[in-house]
């Protein structure tokens, strides 16, 4: 069975995989829509959702194959990787009749509505509201570094439905729709030059009762999980072998520039190539605990750990092998100009889906059981730490 698939997607991948970037967010679509046609989107997701119904190993070994291409993923992740795994495990029949299959197809885009400008790392402190309005709810507040908004068509959005219990609790998720009246996207231009985060307001945005994931008040559990799955979906993230930040495209530039046999770029491509197995085999053995039914749980924060490491030290070899060409460059240097956006673009990895300090404390907290940080807001209800301006 798995070497059917395998020649199966080696086959296709090398009729119809691009070979250059896709930066149109138009063609990923339809290039995902294909995909999934082909049946290699959404291949360990149950059929009757539109999924193939296959495994984790159907799976990595599309992922191996994949690396030899530039697939357009990006705009999919939140949804393939996070939102969708979550609504397999909470949603409601409805909403995975309604939502996966457009989602596996590229349809329609997602995005993730946790973060705000005062609850940043501590998503719990967020202060968005939503309250009853007859069988739905009426939704005001404000979301930010938010990817995809400015193209998603939908969002998974945290929101406080009782501001009377403490913080981590009277928290519910919902799935909004980004063209309802009263959304509002204003996009944030990152140091690569490229808008990939967003600001989005929502002023009295009505949402349906059908609209909530899990259970009214549950929401940190259910982000906790979409959480969950997001560091092992970033850990699993696998580097295309063309990419100019991959170990074998850094030797190649080494050697294109007469530098291979530098000691001090030996070292960094030394450097390059451990880190990038460790995640491999990282992401390899939460793949195998997977597939014989066992929770990753926090644990995949070291997953995102790795990923956030090898994206500095690629960034490191970057700068010592290019040198001043991967900061500046002649007009029409394609090459240059992506050696230059994966530098400026490794900070992110390590700041994206949780800062790297986060995923050590829960570590030391769910995975080591290490005593937990002093929480002296833990058991005030949210609506008194807002009155003392302490939230």
């Amino acid at each position: 069975m798995t070497e059917d698939f395998s020649a199966r997607a080696d086959a296709w991948l090398a009729e119809h995989a691009p070979r250059e970037p896709i930066t149109d967010v138009a063609e990923a679509r339809l290039f995902q829509g294909k995909l999934h046609d082909a049946g290699f989107a959404g291949i360990t997701w149950p059929a009757e959702y539109g999924g193939q119904g296959l495994t984790r190993v159907e799976q990595r070994t599309f992922d191996e194959l994949a690396q030899d291409y530039p697939l357009p993923t990006k705009p999919f992740l939140i949804g393939l990787g996070m939102v969708g795994p979550t609504l397999l495990d909470l949603g409601t029949s409805e909403q995975k009749r309604r939502f996966l299959r457009p989602m596996m197809r590229g349809e329609e885009i997602w995005c993730q509505l946790f973060s705000e400008p005062g609850a940043g790392s501590d998503v719990a402190g967020l202060a968005t509201r939503a309250r009853r309005d007859g069988d739905g709810w009426i939704l005001d507040g404000q979301k930010v570094w938010t990817s995809r908004a400015e193209y998603a068509e939908w969002g998974a959005l945290l929101a406080r439905t009782d501001p009377g219990v403490p913080k981590h609790r009277g928290i519910t998720m919902f799935v909004v729709d980004m063209a309802s009246p009263g959304v509002q996207v204003r996009p944030l231009r990152d140091m690569t030059g490229a808008v990939r985060f967003n600001e989005v307001f929502f002023d009295g945005v009505r949402l349906p009762a059908g609209a909530v994931v899990g259970e009214v008040g549950e929401g940190w559990d259910a982000a906790v999980r979409m959480l969950g799955h997001e560091r092992i979906t970033i850990s699993d993230l696998r580097i295309p072998r063309g990419h100019p930040a991959s170990h074998a495209a850094l030797a190649a530039l080494a050697r294109a520039r007469g530098v291979a046999g530098d000691r001090h770029v030996r070292r960094r491509l030394a450097e390059v190539y451990r880190a990038e197995r460790l995640a491999e085999l990282l992401a390899a053995r939460h793949s195998a605990e997977a597939r014989v039914g066992r929770s990753i749980g926090p644990r995949g924060s070291a997953g995102k750990l790795a990923a956030g490491r090898l994206a500095r030290l690629s960034a490191d070899a970057i700068a010592d092998i290019a040198g001043h060409t991967a900061l500046a460059w002649e007009p029409g240097d394609d090459s240059a100009a992506r050696l230059a956006a994966a530098l400026l673009d490794a900070p992110s990895t390590r700041i994206a889906g949780g800062t790297d300090e986060i995923q050590r404390q829960i570590i030391g907290d769910r995975v080591l059981g290490l005593p937990r940080e002093p929480a002296a807001d833990r058991d005030i209800p949210f609506s008194d730490l807002r009155a003392k301006g302490s939230a």
